[in-house]
């Protein structure tokens, strides 16, 4: 690898960081949140898709999509008498770790220009198709197909380095997703729509003991190292 090509390569990864670390820290600021709206809905419905996936995955029917104006939003899904406590662990694991795996894959698909583009257009069939499954809210509705259909432009008319860092980002929010709300992965639970709920570390400390902050370190790890696996073979040096 040339020396143009290595800098070049350490610029992509110093950007892609630092866009996911301001991302993060704008989240938790007025002003930021209005700037990340998008990005927001779209982090939202990552997590509400890994349950909903999670659910379909334990055999049981995932029923609505529902994304609030504030950014929150619920994976709605009928509760059958046989749901064990594991199956219970694995749905709320869903939301944290589903992103997590999604952006991964999206961030190694940039290795190649072929791949980002087929990830682009997945991605962006992807949320419109949902949306039109499951989505039963209108932010949902408003944001969703929009943001599916500006993928699909990408795919189509970018250019590869657009395509590339496209995906790359994309798959860095998908990841981060899971801290994007100050303090829900480390805490006990929160209010939606002014009832209260558990949040998924709590869910899954109630069926698998141990503290719900030890499933909040264990989740966040696991989701550094797909990020970390991800930055690796996407960026991996071509040999000779």
């Amino acid at each position: 690898m040339s020396y143009l090509a290595e800098q070049d390569r350490q610029q992509r990864i110093a950007l892609l960081v630092i866009l996911g670390l301001g991302s993060l820290m704008l989240w938790q600021t007025p002003f930021g949140a209005i700037l990340l709206y998008p990005f927001t809905i779209l982090t939202t419905w990552f997590h509400e898709m890994g349950h909903g996936l999670a659910v379909l995955a334990m055999g049981e029917r995932f029923v609505e999509l529902q994304i609030y104006p504030d950014g929150s939003g619920v994976a709605v899904s009928q509760v059958s008498r046989g749901r064990t406590l594991l199956q219970e662990a694995i749905i709320a694991a869903g939301g944290p770790i589903g992103p997590a795996l999604a952006g991964a894959a999206l961030i190694a698909s940039s290795r190649t220009l072929n791949a980002s583009r087929i990830a682009l257009a997945v991605l962006g069939a992807t949320l419109l198709v949902t949306t039109l499954i499951w989505v039963r809210s209108f932010t949902g509705w408003l944001v969703l197909p929009a943001t599916g259909l500006a993928i699909l432009a990408i795919a189509r008319r970018a250019n590869a380095d657009q395509q590339r860092f496209a995906i790359q980002l994309l798959g860095v929010q998908a990841i981060i997703s899971v801290w994007a709300q100050s303090g829900y992965l480390f805490s006990r639970g929160g209010t939606l729509g002014g009832i209260a709920q558990v949040s998924d570390t709590e869910a899954i400390a109630q069926a698998l003991l141990l503290p719900y902050w030890f499933w909040a370190i264990v989740l966040s790890a696991a989701n550094i190292a797909l990020l970390w696996w991800s930055f690796r073979y996407a960026f991996r040096r071509s040999r000779r």
